[in-house]
């Protein structure tokens, strides 16, 4: 009589599970380290968004750039030639909107928080300077894997 053997051997199932483990050990931190970069990523592009947002108010309003206080009101409504801002265009307002909403910052401490200011704040995600035009990450310590500081992007 013939003897078929129809399982596998425990040896066999070591094997599998040891080769598993590698394949896991390798996989995992690099799936991990893509949600890092994908956060980095997310900050450049936002970044470039509010940027582009400043220099074309900057180059319809007489290259003057949008105020601390009222700039989200400015980058997201109508406005006139002298920055005044409302919901609605009309004959005098005519500018804008450059954007649909304010992007939330995508890392950090204030990892979701959507305003802007010159200084931190607790909803401040963005740091904005309105005699040049610049804004950054509301970060101070954070970094990017290769150590790079977030507010220098």
């Amino acid at each position: 009589m013939h003897n078929n053997r129809r399982a596998f051997s425990l040896i066999e199932l070591v094997i599998v599970v040891v080769i598993l483990g590698i394949i896991g050990a390798v996989a995992i931190p690099r799936m991990s380290r893509g949600a890092a970069g994908a956060a980095d990523s997310a900050l450049v592009a936002d970044l470039a968004v509010l940027r582009n947002a400043i220099d074309l108010f900057n180059a319809e309003h007489a290259s003057t750039y949008p105020a601390v206080g009222t700039i989200a009101n400015q980058l997201t409504q109508f406005s006139d030639i002298s920055g005044a801002a409302q919901a609605t265009s009309d004959s005098t307002h005519l500018y804008g909107p450059y954007l649909r909403a304010i992007p939330t910052l995508p890392v950090g401490a204030f990892k979701g928080k959507s305003g802007i200011a010159a200084a931190s704040g607790a909803s401040i995600g963005w740091i904005y300077t309105a005699a040049s035009g610049t804004i950054v990450a509301n970060t101070t310590t954070e970094a990017d894997a290769r150590g790079v500081l977030y507010n220098t992007y």
